[in-house]
């Protein structure tokens, strides 16, 4: 995980629309940036959801919310579509922004070891700076968490 008081990694990704985006275009504004393992599985569902029940509160304190996951741009499009989240994800499928962000790491599921993205949310100040960083949180609770921090 990133040291909090570092400069956040830049990235240049796709979003659900094929919209590309970057760290540099959210100067000013609080970003809230959360890795999640896998559109449409259980805990990223409950934890987008919820991002998305809190975002008008997240906008009201000038926080914006991005979910980044290896999903193509079709499955967050259907993701964002099934479940009505207002907010933007971004697809990663070459690991770019998730290396950089730390998120990349050995998981053990039933006894197997494989690589994957750990659940982890940073909160970015408004001058690009790591201002919180969270490992493997709870994916329902990590919303209101995250508000909380704001």
């Amino acid at each position: 995980m990133l040291e909090v008081g570092t400069r956040a990694p830049g990235f240049s990704l796709p979003d659900q629309n094929g919209d590309m985006h970057t760290l540099e275009e959210y100067r000013g504004k609080k970003v809230v940036l959360y890795f999640y393992p896998k559109d449409n599985t259980p805990g990223c569902t409950k934890q987008a959801c919820n991002f998305g029940k809190l975002y008008p509160q997240f906008t009201e304190k000038g926080a914006m919310v991005i979910g980044v996951s290896r999903d193509s741009v079709a499955s967050h499009k259907k993701f964002e579509e099934k479940y009505g989240l207002p907010f933007t994800l971004l697809s990663d499928p070459e690991l770019s922004c998730i290396q950089a962000y730390d998120v990349w790491q050995e998981k053990v599921n039933y006894g197997k070891k494989s690589m994957g993205v750990v659940r982890t949310t940073y909160l970015i100040d408004e001058n690009g700076v790591i201002e919180k960083a969270f490992g493997k949180v709870k994916a329902e609770e990590n919303p209101e968490q995250m508000l909380g921090e704001l």
